[in-house]
């Protein structure tokens, strides 16, 4: 498939690095406003071919997304150390208003996969400035943060990160709910498999959990200045699940009119995704307090894609 990535920072190259070690991808094309920056992340990802997939990639225009199956939107400006998601949104609202018609224009039927934050807004934002269907547009959203909360899990239980099937949902940001009441390791509900394997989940354990994968992007600006690798994986499997029409169960984010309480917002529940994009939307098992604290996560989305004028 053809896989186009609008921007080329360390997000969008990490997605395209890890799209050329997986073999997501037969064709990658970088687009970035900086076309000194795009041809040269090209090129260096370029040199690694020869030891993982045959992949071709360049740098182009926005002309060069022509024929992509997806398009990553990794473009924007990044969080600040201190900065919440959400307050990003302002800075790049103005940005996506730019990129949309551009991208659109060029590559009409493309799934756009959005990775800039505040993710959720984003997504809300690209869906409407592109008018495209929901299914069209999916927001990285909580996939990463999924993917933290079973590699802390599987650390403290001493299994695979792949056996752990648990999701973080609603914001990928400071509202976000981990669902502990469903999560289960080998098919074998959380709390008897760690009874089982001597590996008790206590409310200390669980709190080091939360606060591990809740505070995970903080402390990774605070160390380096921004988070890259994690997400870059994340989306090369979004985009696999696109290119095979795998039907894969992902925590992502899409515009939604059939959650319950919560329609017209953006925000992230394990989703079905194919060739199509998003096909099914899914209700997970919820304790009371999960479903009330995502119902907050809604409200807070909701409002703040409200303040984009969209």
């Amino acid at each position: 498939m053809k896989l186009g990535i609008v921007g080329s920072g360390f997000v969008g190259s990490a997605a395209a690095y890890a799209a050329v070690l997986r073999g997501t991808a037969s064709e990658i094309v970088l687009v970035d406003i900086n076309s000194q920056l795009a041809e040269a992340q090209a090129e260096d990802i370029l040199h690694a071919t020869p030891w993982t997939y045959q992949v071709k990639i360049a740098a182009r225009d926005y002309s060069g997304l022509r024929g992509a199956q997806a398009v990553i939107l990794a473009c924007g400006v990044s969080q600040k150390e201190g900065e919440t998601r959400l307050q990003l949104l302002e800075r790049n609202v103005k940005v996506f208003e730019k990129v949309i018609p551009r991208v659109m224009e060029n590559t009409p039927d493309a799934i756009l996969v959005v990775a800039s934050n505040p993710v959720d807004v984003i997504t809300y934002l690209v869906t409407r400035i592109a008018k495209l269907p929901s299914e069209r547009v999916i927001g990285s959203g909580t996939i990463l943060d999924t993917a933290r909360f079973r590699a802390l899990l599987g650390e403290h239980l001493g299994v695979a990160p792949r056996s752990v099937h648990a999701y973080v949902l609603g914001e990928h940001g400071d509202s976000e709910i981990l669902v502990w009441s469903s999560a289960r390791v080998g098919g074998v509900p959380l709390v008897e498999f760690a009874e089982q394997a001597g590996r008790s989940i206590s409310g200390q354990v669980k709190s080091a959990i939360d606060a591990g994968v809740r505070q995970a992007a903080y402390r990774i600006i605070k160390g380096k200045g921004s988070t890259y690798f994690g997400i870059g994986a994340a989306l090369s499997r979004i985009i696999e699940a696109i290119r095979d029409d795998e039907g894969a169960v992902l925590s992502v984010a899409s515009l939604s009119d059939q959650l319950k309480g919560m329609d017209e917002v953006c925000l992230s529940v394990p989703r079905i995704v194919g060739a199509q994009g998003v096909s099914t939307e899914l209700w997970p098992a919820l304790s009371n307090q999960e479903y009330e604290d995502l119902q907050k996560s809604a409200d807070i989305l909701r409002k703040a894609a409200g303040e984009t004028g969209y």
